[in-house]
């Protein structure tokens, strides 16, 4: 697998992925998406899957409040339907399975720099999908 950067479509494979979704006719794109997502909660043992699902998974935040839209010439080209909600916790649980494969995804750069801005990267996209609820100012109780 070629990989020229860090961000969710900077290898061969999650470009391969968006070309594929480019290719399927638009009512099937989203189905396409699960379907990527799934199997990668499903997997077991070495995470074939994981560069997909992170595109994916950047493909879906950047239609969440706070999500960055993507920008690149190796993500899909071709317009994207409305993501339905309960695909913000699969891809999130995805993303969870992926990190959970992450030393040897780490390893796949020479540069540890590199890791850490791809597992950055990672948690940014997490953040976005399965914000945690922010704390109440107010106390609960007057004593």
């Amino acid at each position: 697998m070629g990989t020229w950067g860090t961000g969710p479509f900077d290898n061969d494979t999650a470009a391969d992925f968006s070309y594929i979704l480019d290719d399927a006719p638009i009512a099937e794109r989203a189905e396409f998406v699960r379907g990527v997502l799934t199997r990668t909660v499903r997997a077991t043992g070495y995470l074939t899957e994981a560069d997909e699902a992170v595109a994916a998974a950047a493909l879906i935040a950047a239609q969440c409040p706070g999500g960055q839209p993507v920008e690149t010439p190796y993500g899909p080209q071709q317009p994207l339907p409305a993501f339905p909600h309960d695909f913000r916790e699969l891809a999130a649980r995805a993303l969870d399975r992926v990190l959970a494969d992450e030393p040897e995804r780490s390893a796949a750069w020479l540069d540890s720099t590199n890791a850490r801005q791809w597992l950055s990267s990672l948690q940014v996209l997490k953040d976005v999908l399965d914000p945690q609820p922010a704390p109440l100012d107010v106390p609960l109780f007057d004593l």
